[in-house]
């Protein structure tokens, strides 16, 4: 499974859009973001994904209902678990106690740093795809996971 990963876009449209045509052209299957979409205007551009769409919320997206009603309730509270392609998944926006959890999951994604952390683990990654704002640090950045050659591919849009 080829899934896209995303965290901390912070309503900036440019980057979403140039994410999601990204994303479209990979062919990824699922994209997961990982929290501060922040305004639920944004789904009028995630929704454009030819993927799949899963998400966790962050600690600044305050419009919890209507993001759920844009996103078809598709935004979950973190931490999240999830079976994906027969791999077990952990989605959170903050980092808490990752280092603890990494062996108990073959995938530990989270945001809220707005830096790339990508490292691996006994039964497969860490992975945070810094930020898709690029406000802080100047990058647009997202991460392609592949699951079934169990690679992590950092991309700037």
């Amino acid at each position: 499974m080829k899934i896209g990963i995303v965290s901390d876009s912070h309503d900036n449209i440019e980057a979403i859009k140039l994410a999601v045509d990204f994303l479209n052209k990979e062919g990824v299957d699922l994209t997961i973001h990982l929290g501060d979409i922040v305004s639920p205007f944004c789904f009028d551009h995630f929704n454009k994904l030819k993927s799949q769409f899963l998400g966790v919320f962050g600690n600044n997206d305050g419009e919890v209902l209507f993001l759920q009603q844009k996103s078809e309730s598709k935004l979950h509270k973190p931490p999240y678990e999830i079976e994906l392609d027969g791999k077990e998944f952990i989605l959170m926006h903050e980092p808490f106690g990752i280092d603890k959890i990494a062996n108990e999951y073959n995938y530990v994604l989270y945001g809220h740093l707005h830096n790339i952390d990508v490292r691996k683990t006994k039964k497969g990654y860490i992975i945070n795809p810094g930020e898709l704002c690029g406000y802080l640090t100047g990058k647009k950045t997202l991460a392609i996971l592949d699951t079934q050659v169990n690679t992590v591919d950092l991309k700037v849009v």
